[in-house]
């Protein structure tokens, strides 16, 4: 199955210390060219994103961004209930048994170690969050090009149904084709009998003949079809493989249009560069 090297994806992941936003962008590229923008905090694993990702991809532009978001310093006094009940049994303990001694006041059980929560992430927690949010990004990525992938397939494959039928079509024309040729043969014959000799008059016949004769273009046109969809059915890879089959398949058009000797040729020639267009266009985008 072909891949877009178009898509998109946008993934979230919160914690108790806060949020990480991951967006990737992707768009037709003849190369894999990726550009990070991260976090202070996860530039260290610009490496290891880039190794992912081409793991997974094999051509495109792709736009990583990660935003980081600390919700900590929101959060006031986070109290550590469990800490802060074993204090105040231990100084209910020590009051009952040694007279005289005063309670501590808020703020100095406040300040008691253990009272008040962390909550500020160490780096590896942070690392092991963005890798995991960034694996379920590019898995989505790859999910979203795949459809758009399927949708290029069908539009191809309607194109080169087109273009076999166009083939099949100037096929049933070579009686006609063949018919106008010796009609103009004769033509030129009697027309240049008195002006030229015998061996430029046999010139003149043979390059008629071979201009009449497009078989070996419908041949070629017929055999680049079958390679585009076989292509198509690849699992690797194969947009530069195909936009190689489209320039073969608009040569041979632009042949087939240069030797129509009758209307209905060319009217074919150009429907068949038209179909040829709309799919190079959509080859620009498969991976």
């Amino acid at each position: 199955m072909i891949r877009s090297m178009t898509a998109f994806t946008r993934q979230q992941h919160h914690t108790e210390w806060g949020q990480l936003t991951l967006e990737i962008r992707s768009v037709n590229h003849r190369y894999l060219e990726v550009g990070f923008r991260l976090p202070p905090a996860l530039l260290p694993l610009e490496g290891a994103l880039r190794d992912r990702l081409r793991k997974g991809l094999s051509r495109g532009k792709v736009d990583v961004t990660i935003t980081l978001g600390i919700e900590g310093s929101t959060q006031g006094f986070p109290l550590d209930h469990d800490q802060l009940r074993q204090l105040n049994a231990a100084l209910t303990t020590i009051q009952d048994e040694v007279d005289g001694v005063r309670a501590p006041d808020a703020l100095a059980i406040l300040n008691y170690p253990g009272i008040i929560r962390d909550v500020q992430p160490s780096e590896d927690h942070i690392a092991a969050a963005a890798l995991t949010l960034f694996d379920k990004g590019l898995v989505d990525l790859i999910s979203a090009r795949e459809r758009e992938g399927e949708r290029i397939d069908t539009m191809l494959t309607t194109r080169l149904d087109a273009i076999d039928d166009q083939v099949a079509h100037v096929r049933t024309l070579m009686p006609t084709i063949i018919e106008r040729q010796q009609t103009l043969l004769k033509e030129r014959i009697e027309a240049a009998r008195a002006e030229i000799d015998e061996q430029r008059l046999a010139g003149e016949i043979a390059l008629l003949v071979q201009k009449a004769d497009v078989e070996e273009e419908l041949d070629r046109l017929t055999s680049h079809v079958v390679e585009v969809r076989d292509q198509l059915k690849q699992s690797k890879p194969v947009g530069r493989r195909l936009d190689f089959l489209m320039q073969e398949l608009n040569r041979e058009a632009n042949t087939l249009s240069s030797k129509s000797v009758v209307a209905e040729t060319t009217k074919c020639a150009v429907e068949l560069k038209v179909r040829i267009e709309q799919m190079r266009e959509q080859v620009q985008n498969v991976e």
